[in-house]
């Protein structure tokens, strides 16, 4: 059996460590990897756990209700503004925590659109929630 690196090395170099001892140590780090990649994916269920926790934070039903005002210019396929021109973003699908993030960035002018902060400025924290849940439904 080869020398492990690290401390143990120039110990199994001069035949002080066993060939039986080399396996239970090979046998404890096969476990620990194991017990780390079970681990990883225990923490990366729980994170899509909580982004879905997080869309149902928002009322879908409740969001398609206010986002009736967004899909005047958001629920147009192709949708480009006359002047400026620009495109209009497409939300339909987007992560509800982002729209959220985007409403309250317009309503606290970090973001600068003056219609977008026109229409988040009477917004309250579940109406942003509510319409982040519906876009986001939309796949």
């Amino acid at each position: 059996m080869a020398c492990p690196k690290g401390e143990i090395h120039i110990a199994c170099k001069l035949g002080i460590i066993s060939d039986q001892f080399l396996a239970k140590l090979l046998l404890r780090r096969v476990s620990a990897m194991r017990l780390l990649l079970r681990t990883t994916s225990l923490i990366i269920a729980l994170g899509l756990f909580a982004s879905s926790a997080s869309f149902a934070a928002g009322h879908v039903e409740q969001g398609k209700l206010k986002a009736e005002t967004c899909l005047g210019c958001h629920g147009v396929p192709s949708y480009t503004n006359v002047y400026p021109t620009y495109h209009v973003p497409r939300l339909g699908g987007q992560h509800a925590d982002y729209i959220v993030a985007a409403l309250k960035g317009y309503q606290s002018g970090e973001r600068s659109h003056g219609t977008m902060q026109a229409q988040s400025s009477g917004m309250s924290e579940e109406d942003m929630a509510d319409i982040g849940a519906y876009f986001q439904s939309l796949q």
